[in-house]
């Protein structure tokens, strides 16, 4: 984004936000969060702008695990748990598992167990040899889909453990899967599929990303929610039966444990 356009959107005079920009004029408290908004800062990064202009930090950031979060936790709890028998999971900055429902854990079968001791990191475990990416069919793509979200939160916050982590993955194998990388694939211009190769068959999905709407906690603003959805009627099919095999499996163990 350019001054101008900059200027335009936060409904300041370019002059004023040169000034400020240079440093001939310094910005209020008030100016600071209203620029950072225009420019999509995250809450962290915020709290660096506020401190370097001579201002507190606005934005306090405490474990998922504090009281204060309680509500936040048990409404992850409930996503996760209602987007069954479809896979999701929640994920912190640093794209950490923090929680992820029942789907989720019966697509990680055969991964190296070093890659599922906590802290699990989902894009290690997904494109990880050892992991599950010899069970991604278009890996190419879906590894390019996942560098350019990294590259994205990597511009946005120059987070030095999310460059290592770039730079880790980056060393991982490359090739693999079918067909051409997501640049010369025409999804028009909506999604990029996931295909994934599990006992019943290839399971196809499509994938969102869900943020809570207006969080002023930093863990809170940092957590995020992948939801998978079925993106043929095989899939949701395969889901369902292997949803109802799972509940008969823990009906009977409950039943073995009771008696």
């Amino acid at each position: 984004m350019s001054q101008l356009e900059l200027a335009l959107d936060a409904d300041v005079s370019a002059k004023h936000l040169s000034f400020v920009e240079t440093g001939r004029s310094a910005p209020s408290r008030e100016m600071v969060l209203h620029l950072a908004e225009q420019l999509d800062v995250p809450l962290r990064e915020r709290n660096v702008l506020l401190i370097a202009a001579g201002f507190a930090p606005l934005f306090r950031e405490r474990p998922l695990e504090d009281p204060a979060l309680d509500a936040a936790r048990r409404a992850v709890d409930l996503v996760l748990a209602g987007h069954e028998p479809h896979p999701a999971l929640a994920i912190d900055r640093h794209w950490n598992l923090v929680a992820a429902n029942r789907a989720v854990m019966a697509l990680l079968a055969g991964a190296a167990p070093s890659l599922l001791q906590a802290p699990v990191n989902v894009l290690r475990l997904s494109l990880h040899p050892d992991g599950v990416a010899p069970r991604i069919v278009n890996l190419a793509e879906w590894r390019a889909h996942l560098f350019a979200r990294l590259r994205h939160q990597i511009e946005l916050t120059a987070d030095p453990m999310l460059s290592e982590l770039m730079r880790e993955l980056s060393e991982y194998p490359s090739t693999g899967g079918e067909g051409p990388n997501v640049a010369e694939r025409d999804y028009a211009g909506v999604v990029v599929p996931l295909r994934f190769v599990s006992p019943a068959g290839i399971l196809s999905f499509i994938s969102t990303t869900t943020v809570f709407g207006t969080p002023v906690d930093i863990t809170l603003s940092e957590l995020a929610l992948e939801s998978f959805f079925p993106a043929d009627a095989a899939t949701a099919e395969t889901l369902r039966r292997l949803a109802e095999e799972r509940e008969r499996v823990e009906v009977a163990e409950r039943a073995r444990r009771a008696a």
